[in-house]
């Protein structure tokens, strides 16, 4: 039932994260652009790569994974992973901005640039937005400006390798230029829309776009 399902997504982690957005926790109240400093204000480094999410790990194979587009498309997709990976393949490296604080320097992915996902599906001319619906329950929100970033991916493989579960494999969204969180993991569909959807962070107190260099943790910010 929906309502089962909520109550297990307000995991401990949750909580605190809501508690951070109502408390402005980690804001420094600096910006910055790329082109003046890597890190963006308010991040540390690390080296690994901390996995955070909703207390759910999702299993999905890549024999059962499937993908679908739909909403404002002139072309619906309904993709397994076989003919997901038969679209062009791209390669890229980028950074990982998490909102809670940690970032990631020169990650290596593999996957279908959004741009060749636009080119397949043709989102209709009203499209404005875009929601990404993930195997744990979990949704976030994106322009369609910001899901048609030149280095955005539908990522599949990371420093040569599948992705791995606790990451997001078989399949997630890779927008580097943005906050982690507008990153889903488990990746299942991608719904276009004329009108804006709030997704799960978003409606919890976090900022509907998520700009690193801007700072936007926090809706109001």
């Amino acid at each position: 039932m929906a309502g089962e399902s909520d109550q297990k997504l307000e995991s401990r982690l949750t909580r605190t994260k809501q508690r951070w957005a109502r408390e402005g926790r980690f804001l420094t109240g600096k910006t910055s652009r790329p082109e003046e400093q890597r890190l963006p204000p308010g991040q540390h480094l690390t080296k690994d790569w901390p996995v955070l999410d909703l207390g759910v790990l999702p299993q999905i194979s890549r024999e059962r994974w499937r993908l679908d587009v739909y909403g404002a498309v002139e072309h619906p997709i309904f993709w397994d992973f076989l003919e997901f990976t038969a679209q062009p393949q791209a390669k890229s490296v980028s950074d990982i901005h998490c909102v809670t604080t940690w970032s990631r320097y020169d990650n290596q992915w593999e996957g279908l640039a959004t741009r060749d996902l636009l080119d397949a599906c043709q989102p209709r001319i009203e499209a404005r937005h875009v929601v990404l619906h993930s195997h744990d329950g979990y949704t976030t929100n994106l322009t369609l400006e910001d899901f048609a970033a030149e280095d955005a991916l539908l990522e599949h493989g990371w420093s040569g390798m599948p992705l791995e579960a606790e990451h997001g494999g078989p399949v997630r969204l890779v927008v580097p230029h943005l906050y982690f969180w507008k990153s889903a993991k488990w990746l299942r569909s991608i719904e276009f829309l004329a009108e804006d959807a709030s997704g799960y962070w978003e409606v919890r107190g976090y900022h509907n776009r998520g700009d690193p260099w801007e700072e936007q943790r926090y809706s109001g910010d």
